[in-house]
C-alpha cells in the first residue's frame, strides 16, 4: 500500500515470470495492479485474467476518504495515487480478461460517499468499466462479498476454463 505502481507491478511481473503459465485473478485495488501489471510487460506467460470489483477508473469512494484529514494514511500512497483519481483505462492485451462487478450496495465505501446506483457497496458499477475487455459479468454481490460469492468463483472458474462466459449460472453478461 506505501509503494509505488510501478514498484509493485515490477515485483509482480518478475514473480510471474517465474512460471510457464500463469491464470491472475485481482480484488479491488489487487485488480488495478493486475491489469497495469499485464498490460505493461509483455513477456509474461501464457494465461488468462480476471478482475473483480477493480476500480479500473477510479474510485468515488476512494476520492472522499482522500479528501479528509485521515484519508492520506489510511488509503497508502498506492491507493492515493491510482483510487482517489478517474482513470481512463482501456484493456489493450492479448491476454483473455473477465471484468467482475457486483450490485448489492453493502459497505463501508457508502460510509465516506454518496455512491450512485448501481454499486457494490464501495466500487461502483461504472468504475470497473474496462473496454476491451473479453467478458463483463454483473452479480448481485457487495465488494468484499464477491471474495466468498460461490456464483463469483463459478464464474472465475468458468472464464479461466474456457476464456469465455457462456451465462450458465453465471450472472448478468454485460458487453
Amino acid at each position: 500500500m506505501h509503494a509505488t505502481l510501478a514498484e509493485v507491478t515490477a515485483a509482480l511481473a518478475g514473480r510471474l515470470r517465474s512460471f510457464d503459465a500463469v491464470h491472475v485473478v485481482g480484488h479491488s485495488l489487487g485488480g488495478v495492479i493486475a491489469c497495469e501489471t499485464l498490460a505493461a510487460a509483455a513477456d509474461l506467460p501464457p494465461g488468462r485474467a480476471v478482475l473483480m470489483g477493480a476500480p479500473v477508473r477510479g474510485s468515488r469512494a476512494a476520492r472522499a476518504v482522500a479528501g479528509r484529514w485521515y484519508g492520506p494514511p489510511m488509503l497508502g500512497a498506492l491507493a492515493m495515487a491510482e483510487l482517489a483519481r478517474e482513470r481512463d483505462c482501456r484493456w489493450g492485451g492479448t491476454r483473455e480478461l473477465c471484468v467482475i462487478a457486483g450490485t448489492r450496495a453493502a459497505g463501508l465505501g457508502r460510509v465516506f460517499a454518496d455512491l450512485p446506483q448501481p454499486n457494490d457497496g464501495t466500487v461502483c458499477l461504472d468504475e470497473t468499466e474496462l473496454p476491451g475487455a473479453t467478458a463483463r459479468v454483473v452479480h448481485e454481490v457487495s465488494h468484499t462479498g464477491m471474495l466468498i460469492s460461490t456464483a463469483v468463483a463459478k464464474s472465475v472458474t468458468e472464464f479461466l476454463r474456457h476464456g469465455r462466459m457462456t451465462g450458465a449460472g453465471s450472472g448478468t453478461l454485460r458487453p
